[in-house]
């Protein structure tokens, strides 16, 4: 493994034109599964053999729910899969000499960054730079008295350009407040679903979710919401040219008072030419002195008065390169902060990616320098951004059970806090934004680029999947379910065709980030989960309608996290629950008709947190 990880970081950058170097790196992860897979069993071993020395074996045999418990079957089990990873090892260690890779270190343990002081505001002025002119032309149009009963502004540039960050300025200005009544501001989804997009435009005025309701239901609701108010909406980050959807919209805005405008984002003139009243507001590059100032901002210590010419001078030719987009410089920016070494700048300066944005005006490949850059437990817990929705809120305690759920941060008492000092880093190099603090809980987004990122280095790990899906991956540990709804499949018996596959015997997470509508989630889906899925560490079947788990939950010996909030049905546990001794989180809050727990909880040696409704009074 050292001498792998001595190549790693060359073999990472140069994958996107070497096929078979991509094939072999694919290869070295699977391997890598393996080895975590086999140290598991062993702990789930180790764990289960202090359990029955503290407590005795159950009524049920040992081997109801470990049928390996015989030392000399488990041994030989192991010493098997051992000597096969060794052997790939080896062969993977010698494959690495045909592709001519350059030893290049970067740090895989803890990370070391030079300290800066986070924000957690809505929007940060001070990272913002170069855009007052820009604020001064939209306000303008919005502090305009309009006879339309709608006005729509449109602002369109290329990604990466700062339209989400130029509507927060405008949003957040003291005049703009003023002028408003009520301020909305929704993340339109890609495909400008108008049931969704209506319910992020309610959550946002209410603070509450309405997912439960129908389409003519949140209509009514949006309607009374904004009926003889003048509002200000902003819908960011629209993707859609359906003129039909947009219309549709547009005529439910149109109870607001007169005077209400609207402002949307976009990377696209014909939408902005579907949508707009006004003419478009095109957002272009930052100057070379504003794309400067940025740069200095983010790549050296703001206590230095003066940093180094050398470097300053080679900052210079970088920020040439970024064409004035400010989430390249301040990504760059970011990531040359960590170093102050002028080789290490003059990599990054040098690289042939640059090429890739001249020829195809792609900003993802210089993006992946920042990601190629990360230590290697970052890069794993960057690339669960994909799991989740474009413009979702992140929220490092879910981020945190998530990861330590997968083996990505250590189960020890004292990384307790390691999602948020993860994130902390993340920030630090601008792979994240929009981070506020709460009570040591951080919420933060990704930008759309970072999000498409995160879902291209993670194509061979993590799958997003409907209900309908038929196969995924056999390289797939991580699935997350984006089609929740069970309307318009036909055929669906309960459980997703992928579940029934062997494909699924390998996945170590499956997620319902969303809200569920009742009678997806049922005893039948958690049953497959349970008998195909035996590696699960991480089950989130929230809002789901069941009323029981399967006994043979008990299976599932490396599940680490298990959350089964607002099952409203569900009536009991199983006893077998008690043997899943790597269990760390336990989520039954909002179970309302849960009777006794089981009697044997104490059995859960490795449970930190349990949040729990129950109808029992007494412990």
């Amino acid at each position: 493994m050292d001498t792998i990880t001595a190549v790693l970081l060359d073999a990472e950058e140069q994958q996107a034109k070497n096929h078979r170097l991509q094939l072999w790196l694919r290869r070295l992860r699977d391997v890598l599964y393996d080895a975590e897979d086999v140290l598991d069993e062993l702990k789930c071993e180790a764990l289960r053999k202090r359990v029955i020395n503290r407590y005795g074996g159950v009524k049920e045999k040992v081997h109801r729910f470990f049928s390996l418990s015989n030392p000399m079957i488990l041994r030989a089990k192991i010493s098997r899969k051992i000597k096969e990873i060794r052997e790939t090892l080896s062969k993977i260690s010698i494959e690495k000499n045909q592709f001519d890779l350059n030893v290049r270190s970067v740090d895989n343990g803890v990370v070391h960054l030079r300290s800066r002081e986070m924000t957690y505001s809505f929007v940060n002025k001070l990272d913002v730079v170069g855009r007052e002119s820009d604020k001064e032309k939209i306000i303008e149009i919005l502090m305009q008295s309009d006879r339309k009963n709608l006005s729509v502004i449109p602002i369109v540039g290329i990604g990466g350009m700062g339209k989400t960050a130029l509507a927060k300025l405008v949003y957040n200005d003291d005049n703009v407040k003023e002028q408003f009544e009520s301020r909305l501001w929704v993340c339109v989804p890609e495909d400008f679903d108008l049931k969704k997009t209506i319910e992020g435009i309610i959550k946002d005025a209410t603070g509450q979710s309405s997912s439960n309701l129908d389409i003519q239901q949140l209509q009514i609701s949006l309607r009374y919401i904004i009926k003889d108010k003048k509002f200000l909406l902003v819908l960011d980050d629209v993707w859609s040219n359906d003129r039909s959807r947009w219309e549709e919209l547009k005529a439910l805005l149109t109870e607001g008072a007169s005077g209400s405008k609207i402002i949307v984002t976009t990377r696209s003139s014909k939408v902005a030419s579907i949508t707009g009243t006004h003419p478009a507001h095109n957002l272009r590059g930052l100057s070379h002195e504003d794309s400067m100032a940025l740069f200095k901002k983010w790549a050296f210590d703001q206590k230095e008065k003066h940093p180094r010419p050398d470097l300053l001078e080679m900052g210079d030719d970088i920020v040439k390169k970024c064409q004035g987009v400010p989430l390249l410089v301040k990504t760059l920016g970011s990531l040359l902060f960590a170093k102050d070494e002028v080789p290490y700048w003059a990599h990054i300066r040098d690289s042939e990616v640059w090429k890739l944005v001249e020829e195809k005006e792609d900003l993802l490949p210089v993006l992946k320098l920042s990601y190629d850059h990360l230590p290697s437990h970052l890069k794993r817990c960057f690339a669960t951004f994909s799991l989740f929705p474009r413009g979702f809120e992140f929220h490092s305690g879910r981020l945190g059970a998530l990861w330590m759920a997968s083996g990505l941060i250590s189960s020890t008492t004292e990384k307790e806090d390691s999602s948020v000092e993860y994130v902390k880093e993340l920030r630090k190099r601008s792979l994240i934004q929009e981070v506020e603090e709460s009570e040591s809980i951080l919420t933060f987004k990704v930008h759309d680029l970072v999000h498409s990122l995160a879902t291209i280095v993670a194509r061979n790990d993590c799958s997003i999947v409907g209900l309908d899906t038929e196969e995924i991956s056999e390289r797939a540990r991580y699935v997350s379910f984006s089609s929740y709804s069970s309307e318009g499949i036909s055929n669906f018996d309960g459980v997703p065709p992928f579940l029934r596959k062997p494909t699924s015997k390998r996945l170590h997470v499956i997620d319902f980030q969303l809200d569920v509508k009742d009678g997806v989630i049922t005893r039948e889906f958690a049953s497959t989960c349970v008998s195909k899925c035996n590696n699960l560490r991480y089950v989130y079947l929230r809002n789901g309608s069941l009323e029981e788990l399967p006994s043979s939950i008990c299976n599932l010996k490396q599940l680490r996290t298990l959350l089964l909030s607002g099952n409203k049905r569900l009536k009991k546990l199983p006893d077998t629950i008690c043997e899943l001794q790597s269990l760390l989180h336990l989520y039954l809050d909002g179970c309302s008709e849960l009777g006794e727990l089981p009697k044997n909880m104490q059995r859960l040696v490795s449970l930190r947190l349990l949040t729990v409704t129950t109808k029992q009074k007494s412990p």
